[in-house]
């Protein structure tokens, strides 16, 4: 992997630190999201144990669903809170904004609109139609 320090990112100091910043709060942001959606998780499963008597399959299967979703949701906000944790580490080693696949700089349109992303827009592409 390369490692480019802010003299060769072309990356100021001051800029180094906005980005930590703006990552550092996306990143709490998400945490804090975690920790609510996790509360209410086991609000529903307390909620779920001592209102099971009278239940048919249908409020079964509602209970089994909303279950699903909330675990879903749960890894879904873990997923890009380590996305935002990748891309503070790439940020300290020099690295942040230049491509894991090429190291070509990612363009600062795309990082504005995805700030944790890892790969410029060809190998994303390249990536995707392989997965597919």
């Amino acid at each position: 992997m390369l490692v480019h320090d802010t003299t060769a990112t072309g990356r100021s100091q001051a800029e180094a630190d906005q980005i930590r910043q703006s990552l550092r709060s996306r990143y709490d942001e998400l945490t804090a999201e975690y920790e609510h959606t996790l509360a209410q998780s086991h609000v529903l499963r307390l909620v779920e144990v001592g209102d099971t008597a009278g239940d048919d399959q249908a409020d079964s299967g509602t209970k089994t669903a909303e279950r699903d979703t909330a675990q879903s949701l749960l890894r879904t906000i873990l997923e890009r809170r380590a996305q935002f944790e990748h891309a503070l580490t790439r940020l300290d080693e020099g690295t942040y904004g230049f491509c894991e696949g090429c190291t070509a700089p990612i363009p600062v349109e795309r990082l504005e609109i995805f700030p944790s992303a890892t790969s410029c827009v060809a190998c994303k592409q390249t990536r995707e139609r392989r997965a597919a």
